[in-house]
């Protein structure tokens, strides 16, 4: 018996784990130097993806690479493969991304990160 089969529902759903895993994916790309409208127009059209699908997006930038990690905004509601390529679609779209990568699901509390 596995440690997960062990606990009891409450603890499960406290852990986000079994049937309460949340399911996201992460995307990377470069952005190219730009004026301060494109940038402005890769935000709002970034934002406008995430917001009319309603996905919490958590965005940072590393070693020069623009990421994120993207989970549903419902309370144990996954993204879908739908989700992914709307992203990927919206970052592609733009003349300032670059090298833009979009992972698979993963589990967005446990899993490990695919793109570096």
């Amino acid at each position: 018996m596995s440690d997960s089969q062990k606990r009891n529902r409450r603890l499960r759903k406290k852990l986000y784990l079994d049937e309460f895993a949340i399911q996201g994916f992460e995307f990377a790309c470069d952005i190219k130097e730009a004026s301060q409208e494109e940038y402005d127009n890769f935000f709002d059209a970034l934002v406008e993806v995430v917001g009319s699908r309603d996905l919490y997006v958590n965005l940072g930038d590393c070693d020069g690479r623009f990421y994120g990690i993207v989970t549903s905004g419902e309370r144990y509601g996954s993204a879908t493969e739908e989700d992914i390529a709307a992203v990927k679609a919206s970052l592609d779209a733009q003349a300032i991304a670059e090298n833009v990568e979009v992972g698979s699901l993963i589990d967005a509390f446990y899993g490990k990160r695919q793109l570096a």
